[in-house]
């Protein structure tokens, strides 16, 4: 009786941590990514060059459901990580709604955050809903900065010089033009 209650007990345990990965998965997300991946839709993607900062190549993407004539947008970076053996593409997705506060905050860092110094580590993230992000760190006497294009992955960053904030501000608001 009481090894019937264990694995009683172990299943609704671990049917309770798939839940809770699946909502995870979810929530990391963009609007724009849940639109293309709808079932039952003609989806048509219009990918449109807009720059490259450090080799990371920034897009906006259009999607549109051929069907129901809805459509969205989103901006859409995609890094490739070359080992010995292979080449991996790492992409991110934001939702036009997210560009705003990407702006902001690059611009926040790059007149408050990178004069200021600081006595211990310290870390200043933007983060979208799916995951991607862009902030610096404090280590070693200065302000590193970087992206971060999948949220579980190390290999996803893209390390930029504070300068490059610059040319990334820049980049997306003529991206914010063309969503």
């Amino acid at each position: 009786m009481k090894n019937l209650f264990l694995v009683f007990v172990m299943t609704f345990f671990v049917m309770g941590l798939q839940a809770q990965t699946q909502l995870a998965k979810e929530v990391e997300t963009s609007n724009a990514e849940k639109f293309s991946a709808s079932s039952g839709a003609l989806i048509k993607k219009d990918f449109l060059d807009i720059g490259e900062i450090r080799g990371a190549k920034l897009q906006v993407v259009k999607f549109q459901d051929m069907i129901s004539e809805k459509s969205t947008s989103a901006v859409r970076f995609e890094y490739e990580v070359k080992s010995s053996y292979s080449t991996d593409t790492k992409k991110a997705m934001l939702d036009a709604d997210e560009i705003d506060g990407l702006l902001k905050s690059i611009k926040v860092m790059k007149d408050k955050i990178f004069p200021s110094t600081s006595e211990i580590y310290s870390e200043v993230t933007y983060r979208s809903r799916g995951g991607f992000e862009a902030g610096c760190y404090w280590s070693k006497g200065k302000w590193t900065t970087y992206l971060k294009l999948e949220k579980y992955d190390s290999k996803s960053y893209v390390f930029l010089g504070q300068e490059d904030f610059t040319t990334l501000y820049d980049l997306l608001v003529q991206a914010q033009t063309k969503l």
